[in-house]
């Protein structure tokens, strides 16, 4: 077989009792892509797990276009033919998270809080759209770059009867809530149990909760309390112990009641570790979250929160440094994270710019030139956040629709104060 639909084959990814996968190019998106197949004659003939798995493969490909994340992989097509169904996603070649769960491979503390922190937008994002993962696993989380993730098979996502529940069905009871072990109603936070013993796996090389079989394990997760990670890594800070213990509490009603919750005391690790100095640079986690508050990027969906995030440079500036310099030419403009801005126009004060404001903005707006037309230098210690312009050009569309907007309700309330200023003067 050299081809599957429009599909080039180049090698096959793996299989399983009734399926396939395989590494594809698309010719027409010019791109690579993993091509699941699932064949109809070995299901007839299988068993009900192989069965239940149609049941997935129909759920995942129902979600083709509807969970466009940057943390989750995409599923870009989904075909049912005669003999054989397929679906085609996202191919993302830096293999799963299983590698890390051993000893001897452990990631360092804050790759892992960063890789956690994206998990949970990604989840918050399904949940946004009534999605509820429900098998939240290493397996199911594939690695982009360097602590960049994707969370893959939404396939169990639909699957919420109790024939086809996630203990018979669907993997591992490792990593289930012990809502799911009670075939109890599920929301989000049976996935914020899940990704708690993932987070745990990941920081101690073992899960929670060891079992010899299937039966001690579920009665483990519902009736024992693990270990703190700290006590089998000593490098694991101890408000990590907390957070696990928060997302992995067996009653509901104790676990992290929502996604932002979790994000934000993962993100305050990270900027602890950062203020310390153990970590020098800015952390996705705090990026994400210091735009997210920022009035100027209050329109900003979380996908282009992320692409701003890609597209710009972060630094931290001692006060008294120049910035920008009246005359000078311009590729870039800025945005203020935190510490305060003056801009000047030959030495006579024009404004000062506080947290969330942006300067030097002609330089993307102006079709004539992009000569600055005044100083700016920081008045204390200061993080700038710069964005090329040519970047922005190459953005998405949706990216540089909500930058025009945000530009054109500045440039409206700088107009108002200056008319403000004329009928005061």
């Amino acid at each position: 077989m050299e081809r599957i639909g429009k599909y080039e084959i180049k090698r096959k990814l793996g299989e399983g009792a009734t399926s396939e996968v395989y590494l594809c190019h698309d010719p027409f998106g010019s791109r690579d892509v993993a091509v699941k197949v699932v064949y109809e004659d070995r299901i007839k003939g299988a068993s009900d797990p192989a069965k239940l798995s149609k049941k997935l493969f129909v759920a995942e490909a129902s979600l083709a276009g509807k969970l466009r994340h940057p943390h989750i992989c995409q599923i870009y097509d989904a075909v049912v033919a005669p003999g054989m169904s397929y679906i085609v996603m996202e191919y993302v070649d830096g293999g799963t998270l299983e590698r890390f769960c051993s000893p001897a491979r452990l990631l360092p503390t804050d790759k892992l809080v960063e890789m956690i922190f994206k998990c949970t937008r990604a989840l918050e994002f399904a949940r946004k759209l009534g999605v509820t993962h429900r098998d939240i696993k290493p397996a199911n989380i594939l690695l982009s770059g360097a602590t960049d993730i994707k969370i893959s098979d939404f396939g169990s996502a639909l699957m919420a009867s109790a024939e086809y529940s996630q203990i018979s069905g669907i993997g591992s009871p490792a990593y289930m809530s012990p809502q799911q072990i009670k075939e109890l109603p599920l929301d989000h936070r049976t996935d914020i149990y899940s990704l708690g013993v993932v987070m745990y796996q990941l920081l101690t090389g073992t899960l929670p909760f060891n079992a010899t079989n299937n039966y001690s394990m579920m009665y483990q997760i519902t009736n024992v309390e693990p270990q703190p990670p700290s006590s089998l890594r000593r490098d694991v800070p101890h408000a990590l112990d907390d957070i696990v213990k928060r997302a992995m509490a067996k009653e509901v009603e104790r676990r992290y009641q929502a996604w932002d919750e979790f994000s934000f005391e993962l993100a305050e690790v990270f900027r602890g570790a950062y203020l310390s100095g153990a970590v020098h640079e800015v952390a996705d986690s705090e990026k994400f979250n210091t735009l997210r508050v920022m009035p100027f990027f209050s329109d900003f969906s979380d996908a282009e929160l992320w692409e701003v995030m890609r597209i710009s440079s972060w630094r931290n500036v001692p006060a008294g440094t120049a910035i920008m310099r009246d005359g000078e030419r311009g590729d870039a403009f800025c945005i203020l994270a935190s510490g305060e801005v003056k801009v000047t126009k030959r030495n006579k004060l024009l404004n000062v710019l506080a947290p969330g404001e942006c300067f030097g903005e002609m330089a993307y707006l102006s079709k004539s030139g992009k000569e600055r037309i005044a100083d700016v230098s920081t008045m204390s210690d200061a993080r700038i956040i710069s964005i090329r312009t040519d970047d922005l050009e190459r953005a998405s569309d949706a990216c540089r629709h909500r930058f025009d907007r945000a530009f054109m309700a500045i440039l409206v309330e700088r107009l108002a104060l200056a008319n403000t200023r004329l009928i005061a003067a």
